[in-house]
């Protein structure tokens, strides 16, 4: 009884094992997927990260002085440049304001006299932050989606390690199974009445 639930659990194993390599492919088939879209469409924006005199505050430099005069081509990079270069920029363009509270301002000017200062003021500020706000949530997705490259490469690792443990603890049950199939064998061919010879 003990042996065949060895062998069972054995097999069990084994199925799981395989489900899991699989899994494992898939995941890596996606991290690399994944990995080279980013990389393509962040590569095409031909984007240099700032450095020297263009950052400006300490924050800036902490953050986007080690991407210095790189083009952009990971999400990591995407996320700094997004973060601590244009949202800055968009805080002074906006006046610390967002660009809903500057959109209703430009609105209510262009309503009560379209020709005046204030209101193209208004209306050339609320363009910039729309451009800029467009290419941070942009580059923000860009970063989201290498987050779950990344996040589906070290669960590919895991699968596979998972599949690998797996298949040693199978192969030790089977092992086990077998050893227990020789005892009980030898203990009872040991332990049965030898027949004696019948004379004719």
């Amino acid at each position: 009884m003990r042996a065949f639930v060895d062998r069972f659990v054995s097999w069990i194993s084994v199925v799981i094992a395989i489900v899991l390599l699989v899994a494992g492919g898939l995941l890596m088939w996606a991290h690399s997927f994944i990995g080279d879209q980013v990389h393509t469409q962040l590569s095409q924006q031909q984007i240099t990260m700032p450095g020297g005199t263009a950052l400006t505050t300490p924050l800036m430099k902490k953050e986007l002085g080690k991407y210095s005069g790189q083009t952009m081509t990971t999400g990591p990079q995407a996320k700094a440049y997004a973060d601590y270069f244009i949202a800055a920029h968009l805080k002074e363009i906006g006046g610390g304001k967002t660009y809903a509270q500057i959109s209703t301002e430009q609105m209510a000017a262009v309503a009560a006299n379209p020709n005046s200062a204030t209101a193209q003021k208004l209306t050339e500020i609320k363009t910039e932050l729309f451009q800029g706000n467009t290419l941070r949530g942009l580059l923000l997705y860009g970063y989201a989606f290498a987050t779950m490259g990344t996040i589906a490469g070290l669960a590919a690792f895991a699968s596979f390690a998972g599949a690998i443990v797996l298949l040693i603890l199978a192969g030790l049950g089977l092992w086990h199974a077998g050893r227990k199939n020789a005892t009980s064998t030898a203990a009872s061919t040991g332990g049965a009445a030898v027949p004696e010879p019948q004379i004719v």
